[in-house]
């Protein structure tokens, strides 16, 4: 591990407060805000608590925290249960006719489920869980597209205690394979495939794949498959039954098993890793404290919003912000199955205005390709529901950033950049909406009751601009408990570089103001001719010239400066990629960052390689750059195509 010196493309010195209207129905306001962030910083165990009290609890806990470095018990001897929170506890008053989901189908269907017909959902599930066999300590994989039975499915097993492992529908067999291995788990819910850009993901065949080749999964006993395009799909007898029909018999009313407050909910496995998957465990109560208290705080969530985010639940941030946060804090929460430029790129922005969305929370990347596309998508509709815009998932640059904040918040929508990660289970570092001024590309301060740090390799404060590594240095309820099976690898991943501190693997700097600016990575920092830079800085800079939608930067071996940057980039509409084009880019980094930052090589690609939860998959452009040739993992690939352009246009 190397210190990251990262250089400021440039000095961001535009500031927006918090809107004077938002502000005056906020939440929290700029002095409950300074007073709360600053009694949470003296005892951040005691505000824990306090934000606890907020949920139901069938037995109180006795000791708030136990801290033996790495390991953290919240709430030590407290019961409750998640389902119970996010349902139950919304019946008695006006919550339960109000909508708790919306869902709109890729092909256009469109069904709402009032808390009161979600419970009964629910609780249907749950008694046939049980029944099947299915309890307290078991595991669930589940491995579905974007559809109602994914939340139901995955309640209903915190209602019986068991803890579920959802597997993103992108993934291969083999993948969900390895996972449920890990998992070792009982019963698997699938579907007869979903829908994604007008084609069927056979998601039946590849879970009757996983289950039959290399061995197959030992410990799934049943395979319970919802009907969703009405394809034909095999059902082996004894094994696999249809979800409708087994939920059909049951009643709407079944017990939340109360579960103690580290009693695992779920174990969600980090993708993109070509070698064994790493199951990151998150407790009960812990991780729905974190979860509700930051939902309600950092969207200024009110009763009559429309939510909408617009992460998979296969991500842990479709878990906590569009499942659980939102449901313990009575939300209507949206879900959309397909793509986001499907028929048309405007799709997005007609979800928005037929469904009244008021909050919207999205990736960078997401952002970036649809201001690649031009305003004329976004301006065909009403947008004047939108009161709220988040992003989730990387570090957004300035010019993103305000190209969303004007085009779709017509400039007067806050944007609440967010940073927080799998293992962290809920955001950390966040501004809130009505009482904290935000800076373009910044994520501004930490969450009241958490602590963060940048810091050189020796553990020493860095100075203000000065790039580091960014830490956690206090235990946080959502905090990951450890990897499943493996907890020695938990401990040397996340707190052998600095002992006793959660290594968060990202490189930042904090500025005179403390806020943070998140710079990506750490192995992401690069070594040109003895420069120190991070490839964000270099992506940054690209995509603040004007012909550029986005970028992805990358490093490949050098014999003369020990490392090379190769620039893929993707060029706003009406732009035409040459030479000069090239040229122009390259002295326009130079320009930015200094000579030693320039690209070696740039390469103009109509499309990014992306998963579908629209990450770039750098991993990929590094191997494409180095030997030309794509070897590793590529099962959360969105379009092949993109890599195939890739490899074409190679020079």
């Amino acid at each position: 591990m190397t210190t990251p010196h990262i250089t400021s493309v440039s000095t961001e010195k535009r500031r927006f407060p918090p809107e004077p209207e938002f502000a005056r129905q906020a939440h929290l306001q700029e002095r409950a805000y300074a007073a709360l962030r600053e009694s949470a910083l003296s005892n951040p165990v005691a505000y824990w608590e306090n934000q606890a009290r907020n949920l139901h609890w069938f037995k109180p806990w006795h000791t708030a925290l136990e801290w033996k470095v790495p390991h953290a018990r919240w709430f030590l001897g407290g019961e409750l249960n998640v389902s119970f929170n996010c349902l139950d506890r919304h019946l008695d008053g006006p919550r339960a006719n109000k909508a708790a989901l919306i869902w709109e189908g890729e092909p256009g269907e469109v069904r709402t489920l009032t808390y009161r017909q979600l419970h009964a959902e629910v609780c249907r599930a749950a008694n046939a869980l049980r029944k099947l066999g299915v309890g307290k300590g078991d595991r669930v994989g589940i491995y579905l597209p974007m559809v109602p039975e994914i939340a139901v499915a995955m309640l209903a097993c915190a209602r019986v205690g068991a803890t579920h492992s959802v597997v993103f529908g992108g993934f291969s067999a083999e993948a969900l394979r390895d996972r449920m291995n890990d998992a070792k788990a009982k019963l698997i819910i699938t579907s007869d495939g979903g829908w994604r850009r007008g084609n069927i993901v056979p998601l039946k065949q590849m879970t009757d794949d996983a289950l039959h080749d290399k061995g197959g999964v030992p410990s799934v006993e049943k395979v319970l498959v919802v009907k969703r395009t009405g394809k034909d799909v095999p059902m082996k007898a004894g094994r696999d039954l249809w979800w409708d029909e087994t939920l059909s018999h049951e009643k709407t009313r079944a017990e939340a098993e109360p579960v103690d407050s580290e009693h695992p909910l779920f174990i969600l496995y980090t993708s993109g890793t070509t070698g064994k998957p790493k199951g990151v465990v998150h407790s009960t109560g812990g991780y729905l404290v974190g979860c509700a208290t930051t939902t309600k705080f950092v969207f200024d969530l009110k009763d009559e919003d429309v939510y909408w985010c617009t992460a998979d639940a296969g991500w842990v941030t479709g878990h906590s912000y569009m499942l659980y946060g939102p449901l313990a804090n009575g939300a209507t929460s949206l879900m959309y199955e397909g793509a986001p430029n499907f028929p048309a790129w405007d799709r997005f922005w007609d979800v928005v205005e037929r469904h009244r969305v008021s909050i919207l929370y999205t990736a960078p990347t997401a952002i970036r390709a649809f201001m690649r596309q031009g305003d004329e998508h976004p301006k065909k509709h009403d947008l004047s529901t939108l009161r709220l815009l988040g992003t989730v998932g990387e570090p957004i640059n300035p010019e993103a950033w305000m190209w969303y904040r004007e085009v779709i918040g017509g400039n007067r929508c806050p944007i609440v950049d967010t940073w927080w990660q799998t293992e962290t289970g809920s955001i950390m570092i966040s501004p809130l909406p009505g009482a904290v001024a935000t800076k373009p590309g910044s994520c501004t301060l930490p969450m009241p009751g958490i602590s963060v740090k940048v810091l050189h390799k020796d553990g020493t404060p860095c100075k203000p601009n000065e790039g580091g590594y960014l830490v956690i240095d206090h235990p946080w309820p959502s905090m990951l408990r450890t990897v499943w099976g493996d907890d020695e690898r938990y401990q040397k991943q996340y707190w052998s570089e600095m002992p006793g501190l959660y290594f968060t693997g990202d490189g930042a700097r904090q500025d005179e103001d403390g806020y943070i600016w998140v710079m990506g990575r750490i192995d992401d920092v690069v070594n040109v001719a003895g420069h120190r830079l991070g490839t964000a800085e270099v992506e940054s800079a690209l995509v603040s010239h004007p012909t550029v939608a986005e970028s992805a930067v990358v490093a490949r071996p050098d014999e003369l400066k020990g490392q090379a940057l190769v620039a893929f980039v993707t060029l706003r509409a009406g732009n035409t990629p040459t030479k000069h084009a090239k040229e122009v880019l390259r002295n326009h980094v130079a320009h930015e960052i200094g000579a030693f930052a320039k690209p070696d090589e740039i390469r103009f690609t109509d499309a990014l390689p992306k998963t579908r939860s629209g990450k770039i998959m750098r991993r990929l452009l590094r191997e494409l750059a180095t030997s030309g040739e794509v070897k590793g993992d590529t099962t959360t690939l969105e379009d092949f195509s993109a890599l195939a352009k890739l490899r074409e246009e190679e020079e």
